[in-house]
């Protein structure tokens, strides 16, 4: 499908592991870092050369990515017994992804993940679909020799009439002199605006060439389902809106008044059209719009003594690094802080995390100790993870932790 890829490195690599780290590799993990090879028969080899890992009695371990340039220094395919890494092993991984996500096809859903990266056995990339429209994103250069395989079993299994690549900073930085691009189309017409997909039975758009990400966060379906089942009458607060997921669902489902709150004021205009596209259900709410810092408006609405019965808070990563994962809780804690005082007695504060470095536990009690420090009793406390196209097969890929809370 995309010509001028680099080739694919005609030589596998001989990889030893420290104890540690080969016990990780046989037990699932899909990472191999820099510091866990003991030895590599070629440590020059280009990005994407396959690197079969052997225990010390030369036995057959697993079988990898080679990226040289990252700390993450082999990205595994395969473990368990020899297999090839060929047309066929391409076709089965993509099929067995889709499968996974078969529930979603009965619930008036075109919009989803098809493959989650590291776990479905893709390390540095994913692929979301949008109605007929499918959006690969790629982290690694590693993935480049092995592009156009990975595109024509997506096209061979899916069927798609349009596939859009985008490229990851890392793997932008490596194809600056290649004619690759980010927002590249590589199968099909280049949309002429935003894509239409349903979520649910409700409407969205995405701008699959420019937008964050692939153009869309569908990783908190289930929450904004359970939000607008929780929404009829309501005045509702969504604070770090994006197009406004969770305002849409809770106008669908019978709010009074929904505020979206967005710093980014493309994000807003967005959302507004969100809404406009599912009119039939959402007309009755009256839909406000802000667009500022999370952290001033939640203080302004405060001191205006402004309450809602619901405020959804779904801030963006705040620790990319572990040297971060302290200033996040400290942030989050600060959003609790303000989001308390903006909740009706007996509303409901649904608090979201999207940094892996922040675990379930630790956002549970951030948000629990601000609780007390306000003299909020929390009751129908709910904690809530990944959606089924979202699939965790180790600890860091659980990035997404939910915590609701009816309040006095």
């Amino acid at each position: 499908m995309i010509s001028d890829l680099p080739p694919l490195p005609g030589k596998r690599l001989a990889i030893r592991l420290t104890p540690d780290a080969l016990r990780q590799v046989r037990g699932g993990h899909p990472w191999v870092y820099d510091k866990a090879i003991t030895s590599v028969s070629d440590a020059g080899a280009a990005p994407g050369a396959l690197a079969v890992v052997f225990d010390a009695d030369r036995a057959f371990a697993g079988i990898g990515l080679w990226d040289p340039d990252s700390p993450i220094r082999i990205r595994m395919l395969h473990r368990g017994k020899p297999t090839q890494i060929d047309e066929s092993f391409w076709r089965t991984r993509v099929a067995d992804a889709i499968a996974l996500r078969a529930p979603l096809e009965a619930s008036n859903t075109t919009g989803m993940r098809l493959i989650h990266g590291e776990n479905d056995g893709f390390g540095g990339v994913v692929v979301d679909r949008y109605d007929t429209t499918l959006v690969v994103k790629v982290y690694s250069v590693a993935w480049l020799p092995h592009l156009n395989s990975v595109l024509d079993a997506l096209h061979d299994v899916v069927q798609p009439t349009r596939i859009v690549l985008r490229l990851g900073r890392l793997a932008a930085d490596a194809t600056q002199n290649s004619p690759l691009r980010d927002g590249m189309v590589v199968l099909g017409e280049e949309p002429d605006g935003p894509v239409l997909f349903d979520e649910l039975g409700l409407r969205f758009e995405s701008d699959v060439l420019r937008g964050q990400k692939t153009g869309h966060f569908l990783d908190q379906r289930d929450n904004r389902k359970r939000v607008g089942t929780w929404a009829n009458d309501a005045r509702v607060l969504d604070v770090f809106s994006c197009t406004g997921g969770f305002s849409v669902h809770a106008a669908a489902g019978g709010a009074a008044l929904v505020h979206s709150v967005d710093i980014a004021s493309p994000a807003i205009e967005t959302a507004i059209r969100n809404m406009a596209h599912n009119a039939d259900r959402t007309g009755n709410t009256r839909h406000q719009t802000t667009v500022g810092d999370a952290f001033e408006v939640m203080d302004d609405l405060g001191a205006k003594l402004e309450s809602y019965d619901i405020v959804v808070v779904d801030p963006p990563s705040f620790a990319s690094r572990a040297s971060e994962r302290d200033g996040a809780i400290r942030a989050y804690r600060k959003l609790t802080e303000l989001a308390l005082p903006l909740v009706r007695p007996g509303g409901v504060l649904l608090q979201a995390s999207c940094s892996s470095r922040v675990t379930a536990d630790d956002l549970a009690s951030t948000v629990q100790a601000a609780m007390r420090s306000q003299g909020r009793v929390p009751s129908n406390v709910e904690h809530f993870g990944h959606a089924i196209d979202h699939p965790v097969t180790f600890a860091q890929g659980r990035y997404l932790k939910a915590i609701s809370a009816r309040l006095s």
